[in-house]
């Protein structure tokens, strides 16, 4: 158990990394059909390659929540 406190946008942080990861998944296994001359994927895998890109835009949207704590939580 960690005794660190969540700070706001954590979890916005883990949930782009994990969204972010599942794409980037999706995004080799897609490929490698295309490089190996394999039957390619139905397009629904290429529709999941688009979690990398949203899954980053999640965390960025985290760290900035988290900034935007900290300069409130210094200020005041």
């Amino acid at each position: 158990m960690s005794t660190e406190t969540r700070k706001p946008g954590d979890a916005l942080v883990r949930a782009g990394a994990v969204v972010f990861a599942v794409g980037a998944v999706a995004t080799v296994a897609t490929f490698i059909p295309l490089f190996l001359d394999l039957t390619r994927l139905p397009t629904a895998a290429y529709w999941l390659s688009m979690l990398m890109p949203a899954g980053f835009l999640v965390a960025l949207l985290g760290l900035l929540r988290a900034a935007r704590a900290q300069r409130h939580h210094t200020a005041g």
